[in-house]
């Protein structure tokens, strides 16, 4: 989408792949020490989107510490070499977990805080976040931050897979009665803000939230799912609380509480500032990743 726009673009991959749309690329790792000097001549603009996640068989100690070194100081170092270069602008790709894990009935998430997150990969990501405005105010860079919920689009995992495959099995799920709301966002609205935010003169020093535009729960999406699918939607209507109640239970409740919780953006002030809507709607992108996921599961 960038090269379209006549952008030259460099990206720095972990590992080699096989996709070759953008060239150059660069393999590095996100570290505290890693010296990203010799690239960082001539650009304008840094797009930070990567971050250490959560692994398997992980103790919580271990995740804290790796989140801190790769999420908080490899961000951090990136960014304080590029302002010691002349980088005009860092746009960071966070998270909503640094807003927190759901919100109140009615009350949406704003970019402004009401306190620290408690999860340990959103503190990390909010800690790079205080860091980052503290080198915009040392340094002079352009520091713009985007927080985005659940992303979607062809090629998801993850959970969103998780839902596709029940959908498509016909498998019943007693998620029938959920009628919290949640933001997600389709990939290309994400990539298409954080494009404007590259650019757009009023965005430096502002924290934006994206989304879709069209909140949404968990049986409602499941159900377009079904639909896009030509398939039956086999939901059984379960209270949440007793929802709840059982997975928590089965110790499970970190995917209750994703699953019975609204966890909502209100992106008022992304769209006023940035005069910005999403390009793509809700519709046209699930319809889009639904046929991605098809023809994968065809080949």
């Amino acid at each position: 989408m960038s090269q379209s726009q006549g952008w030259e673009v460099l990206t720095h991959v972990r590992k080699r792949n096989t996709d070759n749309s953008v060239q150059p690329s660069i393999v590095c790792s996100l570290e505290p020490s890693t010296d990203w000097r010799p690239v960082l001549h001539g650009v304008d603009c840094i797009i930070h989107c990567a971050a250490r996640v959560h692994q398997m068989n992980e103790s919580p100690e271990e995740a804290q510490h790796a989140y801190y070194d790769s999420n908080v100081l490899g961000t951090l170092n990136l960014a304080r070499q590029a302002a010691e270069d002349g980088v005009k602008r860092f746009v960071f790709v966070s998270s909503v977990k640094v807003n927190g894990e759901w919100t109140t009935q009615g009350q949406p998430f704003l970019p402004t805080l009401d306190s620290p997150p408690e999860d340990p990969y959103g503190m990390s990501k909010y800690q790079a976040e205080v860091g980052l405005w503290q080198l915009a105010r040392d340094t002079g860079i352009e520091v713009v931050i985007v927080r985005p919920p659940l992303v979607y689009g062809p090629g998801v995992k993850a959970n969103f897979l998780s839902m596709m495959n029940w959908v498509s099995r016909r498998i019943p799920l007693p998620l029938g009665a959920i009628a919290a709301k949640r933001s997600l966002v389709y990939l290309d609205n994400l990539v298409d803000l954080i494009l404007t935010c590259c650019t757009h003169p009023a965005a430096a020093g502002h924290t934006f939230l994206v989304s879709d535009d069209h909140d949404i729960s968990v049986s409602q999406l499941l159900r377009f799912l079904a639909e896009i699918m030509n398939v039956p939607s086999r939901l059984i209507p379960v209270s949440p609380r007793f929802l709840l109640w059982g997975l928590t239970l089965l110790g499970k409740r970190t995917i209750a509480q994703r699953v019975c919780y609204p966890l909502q953006l209100d992106i008022g002030e992304t769209k006023k500032i940035l005069n910005w809507i999403p390009p793509v709607s809700f519709e046209d992108g699930l319809g889009k990743t639904v046929r991605a996921y098809q023809q994968q599961k065809d080949r």
